[in-house]
């Protein structure tokens, strides 16, 4: 399947990817700096690529640099650029909100959920994921407040939903997620990631193989490695402003 374009008229394909090398740059000289703060190894902290509105020739781009993982909330969008990109073998993280009608196709296509807040999409996933496929590697995605419209289970309901997971033999349970509100101070930035680094601590208790601290974005990017992130996602700081709006 061909690659569409989005490069403007007026802009060469050589400045297009120049300008996304600089970025990627920029980003990983961030990550590295910020795991130095933290006396972190940064090789420990993926950078999830979040390519939601982007066309699939700024995936392509940023994937002949070296990036291998890349995030997306929309199925409609998400779907076709990994069957155009498929020869690539990027690794694909659903981050958006999971609909129970939309399971299949994620647990057909997707290396990664992120959003899992309910028993009912895990058992979903569980199966619908192709035997042939590897486990999928999942995150639950916790809900630290009461931001209306924002998915995620509550920390009360978090043990139920850790467990369903955890008993799916198609389903690989890696950790937690978490949106926590916009703060412009890495003060309060970094209260709500400490506040999901210590649920992970507590939940390792009853399930040990968890790893994974999925939070952090283009905003808040060196609290979230200071308290212990594992899976960073940035969309504007690689892409710049997006394209158009989400479905």
């Amino acid at each position: 399947m061909p690659i569409p374009s989005s490069t403007p008229e007026t802009t060469t394909d050589g400045d297009a990817e120049g300008l996304a090398a600089a970025r990627l740059h920029g980003v990983r000289t961030r990550l590295t700096a910020a795991a130095a703060a933290a006396s972190r190894d940064p090789a420990g902290i993926t950078l999830v690529a979040v390519s939601k509105t982007q066309p699939a020739e700024a995936v392509a781009t940023l994937a002949r640099l070296g990036q291998r993982d890349f995030g997306e909330n929309y199925l409609q969008e998400a779907l076709p650029k990994i069957g155009a990109l498929a020869d690539l073998k990027l690794t694909w993280h659903f981050i958006g909100q999971l609909q129970s009608n939309k399971t299949r196709p994620v647990a057909e296509n997707f290396d990664w959920v992120h959003t899992v807040d309910r028993v009912k999409l895990a058992e979903r996933l569980a199966a619908q994921r192709p035997s042939h496929a590897a486990a999928l590697q999942v995150c639950v995605q916790v809900r630290l407040d009461d931001e209306p419209g924002k998915g995620g289970v509550s920390v009360a309901e978090l043990p139920s939903v850790l467990a369903a997971v955890a008993a799916s033999p198609r389903l690989q349970l890696r950790g937690l997620m978490a949106i926590p509100p916009a703060e412009h101070s890495p003060t309060a930035q970094r209260r709500w990631f400490a506040q999901l680094a210590r649920l992970l601590s507590a939940s390792r208790v009853v399930h040990p193989s968890m790893d994974t601290l999925s939070m952090g974005m283009s905003g808040d990017l060196e609290s979230a490695i200071a308290e212990g992130s594992t899976l960073v996602r940035l969309g504007t700081a690689l892409f710049g402003e997006r394209l158009q709006s989400g479905p």
